[in-house]
């Protein structure tokens, strides 16, 4: 079953996946796809041809603009921007309305399982890997590793962390036991 609040706006030509929950004054632009068991909380806007993967949860006024790509379970905290113009202009020189045609939107794309904190920035052209981790009020200038913590602005590599959410600074993690087979830390990288 699918809950999609009366305030919400939810345009043509939009898939939304079963189990998923759409709250207040939510835009989702035209074919957009959202996957099962999301969650789009207050004011999230998700831009027209954004694919949204399985059990993601996109907090309060959270904007996913055209060109980004998430992976499945991916945490968009309250106020991240995923950005899609590197030179934005409203105008050219002589003062004419720029409109769609007139730019090309760039790509983000975030792995499964990534999560990325309050009031981050992701700017186009990055890819953020498997169970990285950016930190709250980040501007993602670059492309950030699988299981990467990275924060700051520009955000920078600070750490490692386990697909649990844990800081992990060895092969075992503080919280569940072990981290994954895949993870930088358990083929010794640092």
């Amino acid at each position: 079953m699918i809950y999609v609040h009366e305030s919400a706006l939810i345009e043509e030509g939009v898939t939304i996946g079963d189990g998923s929950r759409i709250w207040h004054d939510v835009h989702v632009r035209k074919g957009a796809s959202i996957g099962e068991r999301c969650i789009l909380g207050k004011g999230v806007y998700v831009d027209a041809d954004v694919p949204i993967g399985d059990d993601c949860k996109l907090q309060n006024y959270a904007c996913i603009y055209r060109g980004a790509r998430l992976g499945r379970g991916v945490f968009a905290g309250p106020h991240v921007v995923f950005a899609n113009d590197m030179r934005p202009r409203a105008t050219d020189p002589q003062f004419k309305l720029l409109g769609d045609e007139d730019w090309e939107a760039g790509s983000i794309s975030v792995a499964d399982g990534a999560a990325i904190g309050a009031n981050s920035t992701i700017l186009p052209g990055i890819t953020i890997g498997r169970w990285a981790m950016i930190g709250a009020g980040s501007v993602v200038r670059h492309d950030v590793p699988d299981y990467a913590l990275a924060a700051g602005s520009p955000a920078r590599l600070i750490g490692w962390v386990c697909a649990c959410g844990d800081r992990v600074t060895s092969r075992r993690c503080p919280r569940c036991g072990e981290i994954p087979s895949d993870h930088p830390l358990r083929n010794n990288e640092s």
